[in-house]
């Protein structure tokens, strides 16, 4: 079996912890924090990066009234937010869409990042091709994905389950924990000779072990297409000098680049 993790999934890691769970509807925000924060960027024209900055940023609309279902077992959602952003009635079309958090995670660098969208077409072979491609590189960089949480196995698998995924390919791993649009971070992979299991930092701690799971290379591929529900997709936050690069291999690899409709608003047309 083979371990690898991208250029600051180390430094993203202890972000993270510190800063679990997302606000209610800020999961988007809260992973363009953690990638900030693994390029070492904390601060921006003197003010700390956190995901209520992301957030503003990027024109996150939060909703009025927290639904039953949008949170996985366990927790109880968290609405300190330090700003303040717009709210909408409708709970499905809240949150960051993929524009925004581009665009924030840009101009909250000063420039010095690149967040490079791709909408696909994700299996197996195209996962492990841009994850290859990225941790490559020397300088820090973080997958945001953008995916559908049903199609995930559950974030607490057996040790059983998982060797037998990795040894043989066997698929019986547990339920989804929740059925929701959502970004979470892909910051490493365990490979062996039955497929490979992708290391997600998700923003609950109830998922997972203190928000940390594995993944099926299948499961997260099917996560990202979202063929059942609004567009998904991948943004490669990467140093701006490694981007020419990136979309070089990328595109030999057949990903399409461009931004995807998550189903979420834009802040002007929740006014």
């Amino acid at each position: 079996m083979h371990v690898s993790l991208l250029p600051g999934a180390r430094e993203l890691l202890a972000l993270h912890a510190r800063q679990l769970p997302q606000r209610d509807d800020l999961c988007g925000a809260f992973c363009g924090a953690l990638a900030l924060g693994a390029a070492g960027i904390d601060t921006h024209d003197g003010a700390a990066i956190d995901q209520d900055a992301v957030a503003l940023a990027a024109g996150s609309v939060i909703s009025g009234v927290r639904e039953a279902g949008t949170l996985p077992h366990g927790e109880t959602g968290r609405r300190d937010y330090r700003v303040a952003l717009p709210l909408i009635d409708d709970a499905d079309a809240s949150g960051t869409t993929a524009a925004g958090l581009r665009d924030a995670l840009e101009r909250l660098s000063g420039g010095a990042l690149e967040a490079i969208p791709y909408i696909g077409p994700w299996t197996a072979g195209t996962l492990a091709g841009l994850f290859d491609l990225v941790a490559g590189l020397e300088r820090p960089v973080t997958l945001v994905a953008n995916l559908a949480t049903r199609h995930l196995w559950g974030g607490r698998p057996s040790f059983e389950q998982l060797l037998d995924y990795l040894l043989d390919g066997e698929q019986n791993g547990p339920s989804p924990d929740w059925d929701v649009g959502h970004f979470a971070c892909v910051v490493g992979r365990v490979s062996g000779p039955g497929g490979s299991l992708y290391c997600i930092a998700d923003t609950y701690p109830s998922l997972g072990d203190g928000g940390v799971h594995a993944q099926p290379q299948e499961r997260l591929a099917a996560a990202l297409e979202r063929r059942d529900m609004p567009s998904g997709g991948m943004l490669v936050a990467v140093a701006a000098d490694d981007g020419a690069s990136v979309r070089a291999g990328a595109s030999a690899l057949g990903l399409n680049e461009g931004i995807w409709d998550n189903g979420t608003v834009t802040r002007e047309a929740s006014r």
